[in-house]
């Protein structure tokens, strides 16, 4: 059975509690819930890409900076609603790698809500898997594991 590395996504208003039997079901749910995919046009996509360790949706400290930039930029943009799109290498089968790429995405909309105040409203979290790598040449390549932005206005 694979694993995330321990990283529970727990909902916003939740307090975490001891793990539960239950909690296995309520993560499952939270990752399940994607958004629809709305493609952009590539002129009004933000190129900023938040990169992750091999199998993980661990945020890593790294990347933080670039999410710093994103949240003074998101700031300024009242208003305009976020894509956070996730995604993953082709290592692993393709359910593991959307639920993967989903849970790379919602921890990076929860750090700009819980860190710098981004509203709940602006950002949809979105899990496209292995379906779009950014070096189609190697799948496997470490910079397809990665989270994007794109500004849907």
């Amino acid at each position: 059975k694979q694993k995330t590395r321990g990283l529970v996504i727990v909902p916003s208003g939740v307090a975490a509690a001891a793990p539960q039997a239950s909690d296995s079901q309520e993560v499952a749910t939270v990752a399940a819930a994607t958004e629809e995919y709305t493609p952009v046009e590539r002129q009004a996509q933000i190129n900023v890409q938040i990169s992750f360790d091999f199998d993980s949706a661990a945020l890593r400290t790294d990347q933080q900076p670039k999410l710093a930039n994103m949240c003074a930029s998101m700031q300024v943009m009242q208003g305009t609603v976020f894509q956070i799109i996730g995604h993953t290498d082709s290592s692993g089968s393709a359910p593991y790698n959307e639920r993967l790429s989903l849970l790379r995405a919602q921890e990076v909309r929860r750090h700009l809500i819980s860190t710098c105040g981004v509203e709940e409203g602006m950002l949809k979290a979105i899990g496209m898997g292995e379906t779009a790598p950014y070096n189609a040449n190697d799948p496997r390549a470490d910079e397809n594991r990665r989270v994007e932005f794109q500004a849907l206005g």
